[in-house]
């Protein structure tokens, strides 16, 4: 249910949050997500993009917002790229959407998906913009009212190595 889960946006990882990021990480590309990984997925390689993330949100260039369940456990998360070209001030870029396969269909993803809102409002963004490649994850944009661009194909590989199509959305806020 929505309200067994605690939203919080992050400007720093502690070692707990970095461990419980890494899992959700491999979990998701283990299951077969197409954010940026390929098989087989370590926890070298987790920890490795979470400490690079967890310094970049320590120098204001991102925040990380995640998602605990009942036990204070880490679930899902989104990242928020708030620092965009001189040109961009006005945008930031929603990435890394994940939830845990055991997270799944309880709410999260939208709970995660209104505070990246949130959170790019209180940095004085009005233009977010962010890719997918998961037939789910269009669906929760659609719910909240994303617009769709349109598809890329071949834009990246899964986790397996197989092409696959990317769907560009944007949201005014």
């Amino acid at each position: 249910m929505p309200g067994d889960f605690k939203i919080s946006a992050l400007r720093r990882l502690d070692e707990r949050q970095l461990r419980e990021l890494s899992a959700v990480m491999i979990d998701c590309v283990e299951g077969g997500a197409s954010i940026g990984f390929m098989w087989p997925m370590t926890q070298a390689k987790a920890d490795a993009y979470w400490r690079g993330a967890s310094a970049s949100a320590e120098r204001g260039e991102r925040v990380i917002v995640v998602a605990e369940d009942a036990l204070g456990v880490i679930v899902g998360t989104v990242s928020v790229v708030v620092s965009q070209p001189e040109n961009q001030p006005h945008r930031a870029d929603v990435a890394k959407m994940q939830v845990h396969r055991r997270a799944r269909r309880c709410g999260v993803g939208e709970m995660l998906l209104e505070a990246a809102e949130r959170v790019a409002a209180e940095a004085g963004k009005t233009l977010l913009v962010l890719d997918t490649a998961s037939a789910d994850a269009e669906r929760l944009y659609a719910r909240g009212h994303w617009q769709r661009c349109g598809v890329i194909p071949n834009y990246a590989l899964m986790p397996d190595g197989a092409y696959c199509d990317t769907v560009v959305y944007f949201k005014a806020l």
